[in-house]
């Protein structure tokens, strides 16, 4: 795999309502942020290639979080639209025959195949009727994943340690569900920025800690020195 710069490792989520409040995040944050993560709530919310292409015109990297879940031959299509847009992720959440759709249609788009969820634990499991730990299906789900063709998988730190020493090196692992502060919303298993790369992860994702701080281009600024010490 090509070398991460330390810099390109925080994935800001731009989970917010509309494509203004969007680019005003992001020119608030400037450079402390080079990669963003769009998710549903920007999709159903209209203009999301204006946006996708508008971050791209200010050098920033794209993470398409839709996690396509359909028909194989779907979410195949719903792959094609995204290439030579000059987006580096894109997620999927299926079975294999829709992980390996994905992964045979992605082109210049790495695909991500998401474990489990960071805001279920092991009671969550079981209401979905999965008959077995969190750990256990992580590690399932992510074997699958690589041995389709997918690039890499979203999970959360508490499994990459898992992951890194079953599977090893060759795939990414994309880390969701980071709180550099006390958590108290719904995500459940989650973990620190410095727990989450000692642990094996390649990128982490942070969301509310940074939108909805009083200052976000500061906090993303610490987070960037965290990073920064961590891999110097």
């Amino acid at each position: 795999m090509q070398p991460i710069a330390p810099q390109d490792r925080l994935i800001v989520a731009l989970d917010v309502p509309d494509s203004a409040t969007a680019r005003a995040l992001v020119e608030r944050l400037g450079d402390s942020v080079h990669f963003y993560k769009m998710g549903l709530e920007l999709f159903m919310a209209g203009d999301y290639y204006g946006l996708l292409e508008w971050l791209r015109a200010q050098g920033k990297q794209v993470f398409v979080d839709l996690k396509f879940f359909d028909v194989p031959a779907t979410v195949a299509r719903a792959v094609r639209q995204l290439r030579g847009r000059g987006i580096t992720f894109a997620t999927v959440h299926g079975n294999d025959a829709i992980m390996q759709a994905a992964a045979e249609a992605k082109g210049d788009v790495k695909i991500l195949a998401v474990t489990v969820l960071t805001s279920l634990d092991r009671g969550d499991l079981d209401d979905l009727g999965f008959d077995c730990d969190v750990e256990a299906l992580v590690l399932s789900r992510a074997r699958r994943a690589v041995a389709l063709g997918c690039d890499g998988v979203v999970a959360s730190g508490q499994e990459a340690a898992v992951l890194r020493a079953a599977l090893g090196t060759g795939f990414l692992i994309v880390t969701p569900g980071i709180r550099p502060v006390t958590n108290d919303d719904d995500q459940k298993r989650v973990v620190t920025v410095e727990t989450a790369f000692s642990s094996g992860a390649d990128y982490i994702v942070i969301g509310r800690p940074i939108r909805d701080a009083e200052h976000p281009r500061a906090v993303a600024q610490r987070i960037q020195r965290q990073i920064a010490d961590y891999f110097s």
